[in-house]
Order: C-alpha cells, then sequence, then structure tokens
C-alpha cells in the first residue's frame, strides 16, 4: 500500500471500501459510461481501491454520469430508465450504504420490505393475506414516476438526520446532481430524483418514505396497517369511505413532498368479506 498523505479531509475507514469492492464484485453488473468492468477494475484492483479511497479521503471525489440503460417495465407497459453508474462510483455508493444501513435498518418501519436484508415480497404478501381476513377494503398504492421525482433537499435532510459524517453528505449530494448520459451520448441534468440502478438509490429511497409515509401513517391513520416495498403500498382499511378517505390525504400528503399518486395504479379494492371466506373454507 502506498504511503498515506498527513492530512485527508475525511476519516475513511479502508476496509470499508474494500468491503464496498466485495459486495460489488460479487454482484457482476454491466460498465458505466466509462467502460471500466468488474474485470478491467480487478486487474488492478490494490491500484484502484487506493486511487478511490485516496479521493473519497482528501473531498476530491467527483462521480462520473451514470449511464442510461432502458428495460421494458411489467406487462408492457412501457420502459424503465436504469442509471448505470461506473464501477468505482458504485464502489463509493455502497460503501457509504454501508455504513449508513447500520443505522437506518433498526429504525425502519416493521412494515417496510422492499430492499432490506432478510425481507422480501413474500413476507409483505403473507402479512398482507393474514390483514385481508380482518379488514375489507384495500388502497393499492402506487407512486407516479417515484425514483425520478425524489426532491433533493428533503432528502438530504433526511439522511443529515441519520449521520454526521460529512462525506457521506457530501457524495450524496454528488450523487444525486450527476447527469445522466443517455444513449446517444447527451448529457441531462438531475435535479431531483434518485436514478435506479445506483446501489444507493433503495436505502435513499426507503429513507424518503419513511417519513413520507410510513411515520405519517402510523400518526395519522393508525387503524390503516399497510405493507410497504418502495414506493408500492397496500393499505388495509374497515370500510370504503375510509379507503377513500385515506387516499385524498395520501393525495395532499405526497404532493406537498413533491410526489404523485398514479392515477391508472392506485385503486381502491373490496376483498371478500371474512363470512364469506369462512364458508368457502
Amino acid at each position: 500500500m502506498r504511503p498515506e498523505p498527513k492530512v485527508k479531509s475525511f476519516e475513511i475507514d479502508k476496509r470499508l471500501v474494500y468491503g464496498a469492492w466485495e459486495k460489488v464484485r460479487a454482484n457482476r453488473g454491466a460498465p458505466g459510461v466509462d467502460a471500466v468492468s468488474i474485470e478491467r477494475f480487478a486487474a488492478a484492483e490494490r491500484d484502484n481501491l487506493y486511487k478511490l479511497w485516496n479521493r473519497m479521503s482528501s473531498g476530491s471525489y467527483f462521480p462520473g454520469p451514470v449511464r442510461a440503460v432502458e428495460i421494458p417495465k411489467d406487462h408492457g407497459a412501457g420502459v424503465r430508465v436504469l442509471g448505470v453508474p461506473n464501477t468505482a462510483d458504485r464502489i463509493a455508493q455502497t460503501a457509504a450504504a454501508m455504513l449508513l444501513e447500520a443505522t437506518l435498518e433498526p429504525i425502519f418501519h416493521r412494515d417496510s420490505y422492499g430492499y432490506r436484508p432478510g425481507r422480501s415480497a413474500h413476507d409483505a404478501l403473507a402479512v398482507a393475506r393474514r390483514r385481508c381476513w380482518r379488514q375489507d377494503w384495500v388502497l393499492d398504492i402506487d407512486v407516479r414516476a417515484f425514483f425520478d421525482s425524489v426532491p433533493h433537499d428533503l432528502l438530504l435532510k433526511a439522511v443529515a438526520h441519520h449521520t454526521d459524517e460529512r462525506w457521506v453528505l457530501l457524495y450524496i449530494e454528488r450523487w444525486l446532481k450527476a447527469p445522466m448520459q443517455m444513449a446517444d451520448g447527451t448529457l441531462v441534468a438531475r435535479e431531483k430524483g434518485t436514478p435506479q440502478g445506483s446501489p444507493i438509490s433503495p436505502l435513499l429511497a426507503n429513507l424518503f418514505m419513511h417519513y413520507a409515509f410510513d411515520r405519517w401513517m402510523d400518526r395519522e391513520y393508525p387503524g390503516c396497517p399497510f405493507e410497504r416495498s418502495a414506493d408500492d403500498v397496500v393499505a388495509h382499511c374497515d370500510t370504503e369511505e375510509q379507503a377513500r378517505q385515506l387516499q385524498a390525504a395520501l393525495t395532499e400528503r405526497l404532493g406537498s413532498l413533491g410526489l404523485e399518486l398514479h392515477p391508472a395504479k392506485t385503486k381502491i379494492v373490496c376483498v371478500p368479506r371474512a363470512q364469506e371466506r369462512e364458508v368457502v373454507v
């Protein structure tokens, strides 16, 4: 290892950066706009990791643009644009995510299931089925273009509430503002949103929704339990009127935060009544 400069702007553990590299290497993934693949980065692993750690520690680290990749949505509902960072940027993001996750996981809501260790959509489905026996109405919620719409100022405020690590705050802001490079090479500035495809985006999405939705629901609608996976939510209600009131309140709540319920995908559904289910069983 090269001799370290005496003065660093930030104290970043080299073991954290190396652990992040191991995660990125295990996850594989396509290269970003600089075309540096996992294999190419690994060919000069020691030198590349030192350079990345050194830049992050000195405050001179700036991420490259993210590469726009279009993938089809389910059921032919158009395309979703992912933002693929460079390999070095994925390592840096993963390091920050690992540090934040240790603090955030213990405070996240018990009914938040998406992008969390040891939790899955199957767990959420099992809980939803049990709750449907007790409450007959469901508000099926989808936030329109959630990952493209999250306001940066509120997101950074939420991050700052949970960490004193200045480098984490600085680099998250830089990652959020990094432009997206389209297939034709043009750069698109980003003033809001956190691109899907970036390692830290799922954690940031859960943190934003923790305050925008989870805690708000506990405070304002404690009788409406829910299961949430990122921006997809199922909320249980006693009556159709309660479900309509919740939908109206959520429209106002999320609208005040720069988000919008998807009009076509957000629905109120009546599930079979408990008495009818007992007869069937």
